[in-house]
C-alpha cells in the first residue's frame, strides 16, 4: 500500500501542529458570527508587533480572560479588570492593547446598534462576498491593500484602536473576507 502524500499547505503553516490546524480549519473561512468576529478583532490587535503563533498559543487564555469574547461584557471592564488582566501571564500584558480591547468592545456594540450587526458593517468592505486572490507564493501576499486601508480609516474614524491597515488585512484574511491561500495549497480550491 502506498502512503498518501501530505497535502500541500501555505508555507507559513510550517510544521507546527497548532499553526497547521488553524490553517486547515479556520484561516480564510468566511466568518459571520458576531462573537468570533469580535475575537479576531481583539486578537489581531493583540498580535501587533508579535508573531501570530504567539497569539494562537495564548488563545484559550484570552478566551477565559475576556469572557469568551462577549463584547457586551468586555465593554464594561473598568480599571480594576485591566489591572487583573495585567497580572495574567496567559495573555499579552500590554496595557494599551488591553485598554483598546475594552474601547473596541464599546465601539463594536455601537456599530452593531447602527448597522444591526458588526458582520453587515465589516463585510460591506468586500461587497458581502469573499475576494479570491490567486497568489502563487507567500511573497505575493501584501501586508495591506486599498480595501484594508479603507477599513482601517473607517474603524479609526469610529474610535477603534489597534486597527491599522496591516492589522485590518490580517483580520480580513483570518475571517475569510479574502482568500489568500496560495494557489498550490489544498485549502485554496476548497474555499474558492
Amino acid at each position: 500500500m502506498v502512503a498518501a502524500l501530505p497535502e500541500t499547505r501555505c508555507t507559513w503553516a510550517g510544521s507546527s501542529e497548532l499553526y497547521q490546524a488553524y490553517h486547515d480549519t479556520e484561516w480564510g473561512v468566511p466568518l459571520h458570527d458576531e462573537r468570533a468576529l469580535f475575537e479576531f478583532l481583539i486578537l489581531e490587535g493583540a498580535q501587533a508587533g508579535l508573531s501570530w503563533i504567539t497569539i494562537l498559543k495564548k488563545r484559550e487564555a484570552y478566551r477565559a480572560a475576556f469572557d469568551q469574547f462577549d463584547p457586551a461584557r468586555v465593554a464594561l471592564y473598568g480599571p480594576a479588570k485591566i489591572e487583573q488582566l495585567m497580572q495574567n501571564p496567559g495573555i499579552v500584558r500590554n496595557r494599551l492593547k488591553l485598554q483598546s480591547a475594552v474601547l473596541n468592545a464599546q465601539k463594536f456594540l455601537a456599530v452593531q446598534a447602527e448597522f444591526g450587526s458588526f458582520d453587515r458593517f465589516i463585510w460591506d468592505f468586500v461587497g458581502g462576498v469573499p475576494q479570491h486572490n490567486h497568489r502563487r507564493s507567500l511573497s505575493e501576499i501584501p501586508a495591506s491593500t486599498a480595501v484594508s486601508d479603507a477599513m482601517s480609516k473607517e474603524l479609526k474614524r469610529r474610535g477603534f484602536k489597534f486597527v491599522g491597515s496591516t492589522i485590518c488585512y490580517a483580520f480580513m484574511q483570518a475571517t475569510g473576507m479574502v482568500n489568500d491561500h496560495t494557489s498550490d495549497c489544498f485549502r485554496y480550491q476548497q474555499l474558492t
